[in-house]
């Protein structure tokens, strides 16, 4: 039920991650020559590509990872009568998530080695938002559990 508010954490989470499908993870510039490599949940590729510049670097692991984790976040939502079921799915979503901060750190390596100068990438804000989502995973996580004590505090009761 999206009235709890595991359900909004939860909804928010979805957010967060289909927001990495459209913002940038991570960037670098080369101040001398201007070439600048941008690093997508899609590809890893120079935005002014230069001739003898790499062929753009396909990377859908990321946005295979963060739609995955976005479709588990939603169904964990209507699993609201089966709280054990909704933890398992917390389990899985806070895999999916490190996974896509891994694979973000994993692609921002490989475009450290496209542009070599001494100039570090910055991360942008399509790689904070899994971090995001991993705080609102657990949040959730944590209402869900007091759900499920506080059921079974009443069920002592009766």
């Amino acid at each position: 039920m999206i009235q709890r508010i595991q359900s909004v954490f939860l909804l928010l989470l979805a957010l967060a991650m289909l927001s990495v499908l459209v913002l940038p993870i991570w960037s670098k510039t080369d101040p001398m020559t201007g070439q600048e490599v941008v690093l997508s949940a899609y590809k890893l590729a120079f935005t002014n590509p230069q001739p003898g510049s790499p062929a753009p670097t396909p990377t859908y692991l990321i946005a295979i990872l963060a739609l995955a984790s976005a479709a588990v976040a939603v169904y964990e939502i209507f699993q609201f009568k089966n709280r054990f079921r909704q933890l398992k799915l917390g389990l899985v979503n806070f895999l999916l998530i490190v996974a896509t901060i891994g694979a973000g750190f994993y692609y921002s390596g490989v475009g450290e080695q496209l542009l070599n100068i001494k100039v570090p990438g910055e991360f942008e804000a399509g790689f904070y938002l899994p971090t995001l989502a991993l705080l609102l995973n657990v949040l959730a996580n944590r209402f869900i559990r007091r759900d499920e004590q506080l059921v079974r505090s009443m069920d002592r009761l009766r």
